[in-house]
């Protein structure tokens, strides 16, 4: 069976976007929590040659990129990418734009998905980050039909964007998107897989100081919802 190597679930989007795919096609795994450990090696190079997750283990085959484990799980899982040969390169580009992209977007809001958190600035790059992504799944919804970005199936191209969602929820993005955009967002967050992860994130007792000084910097927590 897969090992799949992830970090906290309040924190690694990195981590989402492979547990969610596999969590939602039904892909057995066995689950290997590393939780971030402030100011030191994270002892991640244990078992990933980047010291960084999401790191899937098949046997004596390592993987440690997110792109090249959603392209070595298609080999035997056809499902991760959509069947159509259009839908699949348009799905393969949004994933690649947002695996190499929207960097201001990451940058700003990293992830914390059992927050509320007030932005104190906007900044335009911010702004142009939110407008590529509406531009990006409106193509895929215009062309595929919905209700995922490729069409009718839950595939790589909406995990890749699972943590965004969790994003647009926490620093309370969505009037920055239009209603088609928001609408996906909402599917996004009460799909199972997305459902059971920010349950399980709930839970987590651990914190990471690097995570939490990046979240005060840009903004007031106005809600935290995790386990004290």
């Amino acid at each position: 069976m897969y090992e799949l190597h992830i970090a906290n679930k309040n924190y690694s989007s990195w981590s989402l976007r492979l547990w969610a795919l596999m969590t939602a096609l039904n892909i057995p795994f066995d689950e290997r929590m590393h939780f971030f450990q402030t100011g030191g090696q994270h002892g991640f190079d244990s078992f990933s040659p980047s010291a960084m997750v999401p790191c899937l283990v098949d046997g004596e085959t390592t993987v440690w990129d997110s792109l090249a484990i959603a392209e070595y799980l298609y080999e035997s899982h056809p499902a991760v990418w959509p069947a159509a040969k259009t839908a699949r390169a348009y799905a393969r580009s949004a994933a690649a734009e947002m695996h190499s992209g929207f960097s201001t977007l990451r940058t700003i809001c990293s992830m914390t998905v059992g927050q509320r958190i007030k932005l104190n600035d906007t900044p335009p790059a911010l702004i142009r980050d939110l407008s590529r992504l509406d531009a990006l799944w409106n193509h895929g919804f215009s062309h595929f039909g919905g209700p995922f970005l490729a069409g009718d199936a839950f595939t790589a191209a909406d995990a890749f964007f699972a943590p965004v969602a969790f994003r647009v929820q926490t620093y309370g993005l969505g009037f920055e998107l239009s209603e088609t955009a928001r609408a996906y967002v909402d599917r996004l967050l009460a799909h199972p897989a997305l459902v059971k992860w920010y349950d399980e994130a709930l839970t987590e007792k651990e914190r990471d100081a690097n995570h939490e000084a990046n979240q005060a910097r840009v903004g007031t927590v106005i809600e935290d919802l995790r386990a004290a």
